[in-house]
């Protein structure tokens, strides 16, 4: 990707080496450093240092906000995002949803943490566009892989830390230490005090929680019609209602809730006024159907699982889920654990099998299941979602896992059109 950069010695930039030549130079960044005597060949007008040129795309001009953890990335940014817009100030959001500026899609899906200067990009895209914050969700990957380097955070916030990813980081340990190095120095961040794992720098540290003492501390809640809570923050005591259903969506609110608050010089009881205009996010506890109840999420780790499944434990459970290929398989097993120890009847598919033989993958998750008697395994999707609505009784609950909002399913390296929602409707026949 070549962006022009006006009023400089050459015209375009590019961190693709293949790309330049006599007008363009090569942003060299930790992603691309084994490219560059290529980008010499290639004739680059000039080598940058990808920080030298953070400046020119404005990021200096922006309040940068970055959100890692394992689950709830997604729904905490787009509150965030939700809840800046809904007060008045102008708001661009960059994660696995895509690009957003001022509540208009600018781009679609990619990845969580896109290359940096991809990143760079958005960001002189929001500036352009009068935006006074940015706020982007910041993977395991992008923080080892070094898909950040020159942004300056005026607010890093932690989610939670359970098991993902560790077909890239390889043991538990070091994918904790990944997270944890995000949060290392001395600016503003706001850590979930509940979170046993995580290790922060505790200067210009704010925290929230539940169950432990915090800075933005959740006093009392309620889970009834969907969720509502309150909040202490020091001598502020406020109330607030939201649509969102399960004790997990409870800490992403509280984490917006929060940031907000250190963002913006409004009144804490004013922020929770918006807090229940935020519908949630597409394909995370999304309910496709009432009558029969059918629900989607995209939880993909035993962590998120668990969350989802407990946030319905009063209701008997058809869960249908799979693994993705080609990703962690040591967390497999502890996925079929849970589905197993929570729901009254499993069915085992594919997700996204990629290069890996969907059956290994099943063979993987069924591991970690003692009780094989609830289980069926159907690895065309599509059939194993039609089973669940099938074998559905009054009351009932068919919660599809794995894939939330995704359009599509990618076996080997090819994407085929796939959406577990779009499945449901057709088979049930709703227009």
């Amino acid at each position: 990707m070549k962006i022009e950069l006006p009023n400089q010695e050459y015209k375009y930039v590019s961190e693709n080496s293949s790309e330049c030549g006599a007008d363009t130079a090569f942003v060299l960044s930790a992603q691309n450093k084994k490219y560059l005597q290529d980008a010499k060949d290639n004739g680059a007008h000039s080598i940058i240092n990808i920080k030298d040129i953070a400046e020119l795309f404005g990021i200096d001009k922006i309040k940068i906000v970055g959100i890692t953890g394992t689950n709830g990335k997604t729904t905490t940014a787009s509150a965030i995002y939700s809840f800046l817009l809904d007060l008045g100030y102008k708001t661009a959001m960059q994660g696995t949803r895509g690009f957003f500026m001022n509540d208009e899609v600018i781009e679609g899906k990619s990845l969580t943490t896109p290359s940096v200067l991809n990143t760079y990009k958005h960001i002189y895209q929001a500036v352009e566009s009068g935006c006074e914050f940015f706020i982007m969700e910041v993977s395991s990957h992008a923080i080892a892989q070094e898909r950040i380097e020159g942004l300056k955070f005026e607010l890093k916030i932690l989610t939670n830390i359970t098991q993902d990813h560790l077909d890239y980081h390889k043991t538990i340990g070091e994918y904790i230490a990944v997270k944890n190095s995000f949060f290392q120095d001395e600016g503003k961040k706001l850590i979930n005090k509940d979170e046993p794992r995580s290790a922060f720098n505790i200067k210009n540290t704010f925290t929230y929680g539940i169950e432990n003492p915090a800075s933005y501390k959740l006093m009392a809640y309620s889970l009834n019609n969907a969720s509502s809570g309150i909040i202490q923050h020091f001598k502020e005591v406020v109330p607030f209602t939201s649509s969102l259903h399960g004790f997990f969506n409870l800490y992403n609110l509280m984490a917006a809730i929060g940031a907000v608050d250190l963002l913006v010089d409004e009144k804490l009881e004013k922020i929770v006024e918006v807090v229940d205009n935020f519908a949630g996010v597409s394909g995370r506890m999304e309910q496709v159907c009432e009558l029969p109840n059918v629900i989607v999420d995209f939880a993909h780790t035993p962590d998120g699982m668990q969350q989802v499944l407990n946030a319905l434990k009063e209701k008997e459970l058809l869960v249908v889920f799979g693994a993705g290929g080609d990703r962690d398989k040591q967390k497999r097993p502890l996925m079929g654990r849970v589905a197993a120890s929570l729901a009254k009847k499993v069915y085992i598919t594919s997700d996204n099998p990629r290069n890996e033989d969907p059956q290994a993958i099943v063979d993987d998750i069924l591991e970690g299941i003692e009780d094989r008697s609830i289980v069926s395994v159907e690895l065309n999707r599509k059939k194993a979602i039609e089973m669940a609505l099938d074998d559905q009784g009054e009351g009932e609950v068919v919660v599809i896992l794995g894939k939330g909002d995704e359009a599509f399913q990618i076996i080997y390296d090819k994407q085929f059109p796939f959406d577990d929602r779009e499945v449901v409707r057709e088979l049930l026949n709703i227009k």
